[in-house]
């Protein structure tokens, strides 16, 4: 079960206005979708499609005041995201001689490729 929490949580997560979007509500909790769109500058329709694919995760909470929906972060999902990254990341041993390591070398096919540790962008590609 939290597996497919943590996968549709990711999922969700996958998109810089999301991400944007649940740092917005983090800070302050409780705001409207007009609230957000004066604070990111995006068509009020496309704030509203990603705070749907948000609850969809369950990410955000809606509550209905009149004619105003509140947005707020569904806080039980995000500690079990919180939880699974922690229990992950403590798995993680760097050595000390790798701390400072950012490009790492391998040979492919006899030649030599320069990647970017943990972020494997390829320099020869543009």
């Amino acid at each position: 079960m939290e597996t497919k929490i943590i996968g549709r949580t990711c999922k969700a997560l996958g998109h810089p206005i999301r991400i944007q979007i649940m740092t917005l509500l983090w800070r302050r909790d409780n705001r409207t979708c007009g609230e957000i769109v004066n604070l990111i500058p995006l068509a009020q329709s496309t704030i509203s499609k990603h705070l749907l694919e948000l609850k969809k995760a369950n990410l955000v909470n809606i509550k209905n005041e009149g004619k105003k929906t509140i947005y707020s972060v569904e806080k039980d999902n995000i500690q079990i995201l919180k939880k699974y990254f922690s229990n992950y990341l403590s798995t993680i041993e760097v050595e000390e001689k790798n701390k400072s390591t950012v490009l790492t070398t391998h040979n492919v096919r006899g030649k030599k490729h320069h990647l970017k540790q943990y972020n494997y962008q390829f320099p020869h590609k543009k």
